[in-house]
């Protein structure tokens, strides 16, 4: 038995498949109405049902890959046609059942397209070492201070520490806003999301902004050229061109 894995939804004759492999390394290929086409995959049962993704859920190395192959088969796709990403995941029994999402989604998935045509998605991340902050030379306190009991000048060189610290991270917030501020002005929409974990980014600087934007093809130089001039002051990271998968969702329950 096989089930449907969609990657995207395009306009009816936008275009054919791209010639790349999926997530089960199956040729991509177009399911469609007379308004949409849905790209999509025949994938293994065993493994692509609901509990065999449950367990992808839980294998970082699984959603790695999967990951990577449907943004793979989107980013492709997506070079020569508007497309609406669809949501990781998303499987249907047959290609039926596919045809009937896009006849029941079909004016959520008309609008998107609309409204991204000619526009992709650009992330933008402003990073701060706020550990640096806690290693300058802290002042030291006045001899009457010092002198006051003990521990005071201890207490005293950590406070100040604390002081500079948030001091340091308050401006780096600052420029954070500065930099959101500027690309949305040059964005058609935007997306902020909760600041990474350092971790995972394998930086030591503390991330002060996550966030993506909507930019017309034609003011992506632009957009580029602003946010990186207002980033003077802390360490802005721009990645893209991508499809627009922050900004894809209304067609999708």
């Amino acid at each position: 038995m096989s089930l449907v894995w969609v990657y995207a939804v395009q306009e009816s004759g936008a275009g054919d498949a791209p010639q790349v492999s999926g997530v089960d390394g199956e040729r991509p290929r177009i399911v469609g109405t007379e308004r949409l086409g849905a790209v999509v995959g025949t994938v293994a049962d065993d493994g692509f049902d609901e509990a065999g993704l449950a367990a992808a859920m839980e294998d970082l190395a699984r959603i790695e890959m999967l990951v990577r192959a449907h943004h793979g088969v989107v980013a492709a796709t997506a070079e020569d046609r508007t497309v609406a990403p669809v949501r990781l995941a998303t499987v249907f029994r047959d290609d039926d059942a596919v045809v009937h999402m896009l006849r029941e989604r079909g004016d959520a998935f008309c609008d998107v397209l609309d409204r991204i045509r000619e526009r992709r998605e650009w992330g933008v991340k402003v990073y701060v070492d706020g550990a640096a902050a806690g290693r300058e030379p802290a002042s030291e306190p006045g001899p009457a201070a010092a002198a006051d009991r003990p521990g005071t000048s201890y207490l005293l060189r950590r406070r100040a520490d604390r002081d500079r610290s948030a001091a340091v991270r308050a401006s780096a917030r600052a420029v954070a806003d500065r930099v959101a501020g500027v690309a949305r002005e040059h964005a058609v929409d935007v997306r902020r999301f909760a600041p990474q974990d350092a971790r995972l980014s394998g930086r030591d600087q503390e991330i002060v902004l996550n966030a993506t934007f909507l930019v017309d093809r034609a003011r992506e130089q632009e957009f580029r050229d602003a946010v990186s001039a207002a980033g003077a002051g802390a360490v802005v990271e721009m990645t893209g061109p991508w499809p627009p998968f922050s900004f894809a969702d209304e067609g999708q329950s």
